[in-house]
């Protein structure tokens, strides 16, 4: 898979608008900043835009936030393709996002990393057979005081090793949403007992 994973012209939309829901949330995004700043709504109308079209943004998605937010389409699609939040393609139903960037490593992310790939038997840019799980390597998620951490959907996990990770990824298997935050009987990023 390449680093930009788009997804086919076959599984395009030829149109893509907010449903009532999403599209009360955006005028109320858009609402918040002055009519001449109304481009910086971008990123959350392109979280709306995933969510409702079940944890992708399809291009007529990109398009459509563009001419709401009278900007160059290009504009938009530098921000979908920058932030490692945004999927242009389908994905697992969780998206499983390691964070490997200096303070994880530092800390042990080799070992989540480990753990995630042995566990749901993909690497990067994969997904499980049976669709339940994507697994993504992505920059520093600004939780470093809590490293080595994943993302999964919406929820941070602090506080890694093998265990814990592999623990954390049975659960959410058997439909379960584990306790997020730290793993390691920290409160928040209150210092570590020694």
């Amino acid at each position: 898979m390449s680093g930009l994973d788009i997804a086919p012209d076959k599984m395009q939309p030829k149109a893509f608008a907010f449903d009532a829901e999403h599209d009360a949330r955006a005028n109320v995004i858009i609402a918040k900043y002055p009519d001449a700043k109304k481009q910086s709504a971008v990123m959350p109308l392109l979280d709306l835009a995933q969510r409702q079209h079940g944890g992708w943004i399809p291009r007529a998605a990109i398009e459509m936030i563009a001419d709401r937010l009278e900007m160059p389409s290009i504009r938009v699609w530098e921000v979908a393709t920058f932030y490692t939040m945004y999927f242009l393609a389908p994905k697992g139903q969780h998206k499983v996002q390691v964070c490997t960037t200096t303070p994880c490593w530092l800390r042990g992310s080799d070992d989540v990393v480990k753990a995630c790939k042995d566990h749901l038997g993909i690497g990067f840019g994969q997904v499980t057979e049976d669709g339940k799980f994507s697994l993504h390597e992505v920059e520093c998620l600004g939780a470093c005081v809590n490293a080595p951490m994943i993302q999964i959907d919406d929820d941070y996990y602090e506080d890694l090793d093998a265990a814990s990770t592999t623990r954390i990824l049975e659960a959410f298997a058997k439909g379960e949403t584990p306790e997020h935050g730290p793993q390691n009987g920290r409160r928040g990023s209150e210092p570590a007992k020694a």
